[in-house]
């Protein structure tokens, strides 16, 4: 191949090169920086765009999108002497390309170391328990750390999530053991409340039993006060009525005759009763003196009947 030949494709080749390197096409949410003889010349947003080949460069491509930084796990010591190991995740922006590109070498690399001291300084603060707890706290404060320190780079931090925060493997299975212990509280609390109420519940039915059956007692007490009233009444009025029908029965022709006969009759009656229960039996001298007993009740019966008029009508009344 002869040197004009080679001179040819050399500059085919050449000419190729520049008409590429005119011709420039920015991504949506993406921005190009272009230095001209090495110093800033301007910013490309998303579109077409035609450079001046060997003099306009793109030095920088910055992503617009928020992204999502891993921060891996480090070591943490906490108030109370415990380490921890603890890692996150961390979302920021870039909101001035000419300053992501010039303010500091690597971004994403200062905000991860950033994220990193600012992690042990907060856990450095908290006691463990604490540390599961309040992670929002834990967030917001690294969030404000980078973000403060990151404005000067062109930087916006939106926020910081703690993925996992693990102590030592004797402090878990001191947890363990602490959080069993305070679930079994819990139960013999909850067993002991309930025993309780029982107890109160039981307490209360038996002296609701007693008040019913003290009120069923007081009840039948006064039904049967009631019923025997009513029973001493009705003797009463039956007796007042049987001694009226007497006292007219008496009252009436022959009446009294009929008296004498029946007095007589009882005389002679209890004398016979006196006969077959004892071996003695006291007689009247004289059975003369029958006639005597006799007329003597008759005169009781006849005032007795004298009186008894006013005395039923007083009872009744």
């Amino acid at each position: 191949m002869s040197s004009p030949t080679i001179i040819l494709i050399i500059a085919i080749i050449f000419v190729l090169v520049a008409f590429l390197s005119t011709f420039k096409v920015v991504p949506q949410r993406s921005v190009f920086i272009v230095e001209r003889l090495g110093k800033y010349s301007r910013s490309l947003d998303a579109g077409f765009h035609i450079l001046i080949p060997f003099i306009d460069k793109i030095a920088y491509k910055q992503n617009l999108k928020e992204q999502a930084i891993d921060v891996a796990s480090q070591i943490c010591i906490t108030k109370d002497n415990i380490a921890v190991e603890v890692d996150g995740i961390l979302y920021l922006q870039v909101m001035d390309p000419q300053k992501a590109s010039y303010g500091i070498d690597n971004y994403r690399f200062a905000v991860i170391q950033i994220s990193q001291t600012t992690m042990r300084s907060v856990i450095g603060k908290m006691e463990l328990d604490r540390t599961f707890e309040e992670r929002e706290t834990v967030n917001g404060t690294i969030v404000a750390a980078v973000d403060k320190a990151s404005e000067p780079w062109g930087i916006k931090v939106s926020r910081y999530e703690v993925k996992n925060i693990s102590p030592p493997q004797s402090i878990r299975d001191a947890m363990e053991k602490q959080m069993r212990a305070e679930r079994e509280k819990r139960a013999m609390i909850a067993e002991s409340e309930g025993d309780k109420q029982a107890k109160i519940n039981r307490a209360e039915g038996d002296k609701q039993e007693m008040i019913a059956r003290s009120e069923g007692e007081k009840q039948r007490k006064i039904n049967e006060a009631s019923g025997t009233a009513s029973e001493i009444e009705m003797v009463a009025i039956a007796t007042a009525k049987g001694i009226t029908e007497i006292a007219k029965s008496i009252n009436a022709e022959g009446g009294m005759n009929a008296v004498n006969l029946r007095v007589a009759e009882q005389y002679l009656n209890e004398f016979g009763k006196l006969a077959k229960t004892n071996n003695t039996m006291i007689v009247p001298a004289d059975l003369s003196d029958i006639a005597g007993v006799i007329s003597s009740i008759t005169s009781v019966m006849s005032k007795t009947t004298q009186a008894l008029p006013t005395t039923i009508v007083t009872a009744k009344k």
